[in-house]
């Protein structure tokens, strides 16, 4: 059972966050090694446990679950080199780690972010998805409701019109015009070094997994199309 993150974890990426270059970083290496990302492998095993009866098929091995610390500054004009959070996700095994739908969980000097369904689809599985709402919009309205209490209402970009293929006359017109489905919340930093960390992660993946399961069901090959039974 995960006992939550040692407090050295939150303070360390605070002092990152205000020394956020290698110089700092380097010597104090194996700081973030123990006390920020091996709790967070244990984390994510203990999430796997539980994935196990909610939504078998998102089951990640922990070291791909996690992210690497080490920000992409190649196209922004942030070149900070670390990120100051620490994250991990748990994508549908057989689809793209972050093109389909799935679960994310992050701790970060402010918050405990956890997150629920699809964030940046591709092209394909944008028009995968979106021909599924087409064809299921009642369902899926019904069923997005219920993480709600826990999460807060369904967010993500969206267009403006209708994208081409699609009628704008048509009832889910709002729906298709989606590029993301998600739920994400935040919950105080200081959850994170609390043994109840596991289950308010645990009891909001598990509210959201029906409407997880339906954004990917367009996605899981031989699926139903008007069900996504996870394998």
């Amino acid at each position: 059972m995960f006992t939550g993150f040692p407090p050295e974890a939150l303070k360390f990426l605070s002092s990152l966050a205000r020394n956020n270059r290698r110089e700092w970083f380097q010597p104090r290496k194996e700081i973030f090694e123990t006390k920020v990302k091996a709790p967070m492998l244990e984390l994510a095993e203990a999430i796997n446990a539980e994935l196990l009866t909610i939504a078998p098929g998102h089951i990640n091995d922990p070291k791909k679950a996690v992210y690497r610390i080490y920000r992409d500054t190649r196209f922004s004009s942030d070149k900070t080199p670390y990120k100051t959070h620490v994250g991990a996700i748990f994508p549908r095994r057989g689809l793209g780690r972050e093109s389909a739908a799935g679960f994310y969980v992050q701790v970060s000097p402010k918050s405990v972010g956890i997150a629920a369904g699809a964030y940046m689809p591709g092209p394909a599985e944008l028009f995968a998805i979106r021909t599924w709402l087409a064809a299921n919009h009642a369902e899926f309205r019904k069923a997005a409701k219920g993480p709600e209490k826990l999460m807060g209402k369904m967010t993500g970009n969206s267009l403006t019109r209708s994208p081409k293929g699609f009628d704008p006359a048509h009832p889910a017109a709002d729906l298709i015009r989606g590029k993301g489905w998600l739920y994400w919340i935040e919950l105080e930093a200081k959850l994170a070094e609390s043994p109840k960390m596991l289950g308010e992660v645990i009891k909001r993946f598990r509210a959201a997994a029906p409407v997880v399961e339906m954004l990917n069901a367009g996605l899981v090959k031989g699926a139903s199309p008007h069900s996504a039974r996870i394998a």
